[in-house]
């Protein structure tokens, strides 16, 4: 089993907490059609018939009309780099999901960057003359939000931004993108701020990060109610301890999708313990078979 890095986990938050914005992605800024619809909802991204390969999308997002009928099903696929076994799982995705809710089906590819969303946009040949093509967003056609308000409005899409575009060599607007991001979920009452706080530095380069995490905040009056532990200040104080929240969140995330939900005692194992010790359950969590095993003997 495959441990989801950060980036790749703060990337499929951003659907976990806002499963429209797939639709929207779709429509506003791909220019593809989307069925009109009621409702959005996650589903199971558990993608396996009764074989026993194990087929795990990264997120299922399913819009519904007024009568609760599914009328579009996308797999989301969070792509930081390039992996041939795609090109065998995804139409299996694909195929799968739409036998399961009985209409249209895409998967939406968020590629980590444009080399992976040309390879990811390639034609899949499937044999026979068919072939299985995702739809692909790569950071070049994400829209750059600088505006505060505009932020506000959509603070998913906010964050997308800052994720794709912490590279560009313009560093005062790489950070009017990071800092209207963070305005837009400073608050978020969950470990959702400290995660993105991370993802979003780390996706920079590396001078453009150190401005970021030494920042004056006079310079930014706009984050200035931010905790100071999402916003790192040069404190070792205030890195650490969103580094540590931020692992937490991850392997909370992690042990759900491998157990189902945390009883108590684990949720509260986690938010004490120690980056070391959260380092150790991670590397548990690689080959155990329960839970007990996962937090065994920390």
């Amino acid at each position: 089993m495959s441990v989801p890095s950060q980036e790749h986990e703060a990337l499929l938050e951003l659907f976990r907490n806002r499963p429209e914005l797939a639709a929207e992605l779709l429509r506003e800024v791909l220019g593809i059609a989307v069925p009109h619809y009621a409702t959005v909802r996650v589903e199971s991204a558990d993608l396996s018939q009764v074989q026993p390969i194990e087929f795990r999308a990264d997120q299922v997002v399913l819009l519904d009309d007024e009568q609760g009928n599914t009328v579009l099903g996308i797999v989301v696929e969070a792509q930081l780099r390039i992996d041939r076994r795609k090109m065998y799982s995804w139409p299996v995705y694909a195929a799968n999901l739409r036998a399961r809710v009985k209409c249209p089906v895409c998967l939406l590819v968020m590629a980590a960057n444009e080399t992976v969303a040309n390879w990811a946009m390639q034609p899949i040949e499937m044999g026979g003359g068919n072939h299985f093509k995702a739809v692909v967003l790569g950071p070049s056609r994400i829209p750059v939000i600088t505006d505060r308000e505009q932020a506000r409005a959509n603070p998913e899409l906010a964050v997308l931004s800052a994720l794709a575009h912490g590279r560009n060599k313009d560093a005062a607007l790489v950070l009017r993108i990071a800092t209207a991001a963070l305005d837009a979920v400073k608050d978020f009452h969950d470990e959702r701020p400290a995660l993105y706080h991370q993802s979003i530095a780390k996706a920079m380069n590396e001078a453009i990060r150190q401005e970021f995490l030494s920042m004056d905040l006079a310079k930014y009056p706009f984050v200035g109610e931010m905790p100071l532990h999402y916003i790192a200040v040069g404190r070792k104080e205030g890195r650490e301890e969103g580094r540590t929240e931020g692992r937490a969140a991850l392997l909370t995330r992690q042990l759900q999708l491998r157990f189902g939900p945390l009883p108590e005692s684990a949720q509260a194992r986690l938010a004490s313990a120690s980056i070391e010790q959260l380092d150790a359950i991670g590397e548990r969590l690689l080959s155990a078979n329960t839970l007990e095993e996962v937090f065994s003997p920390v």
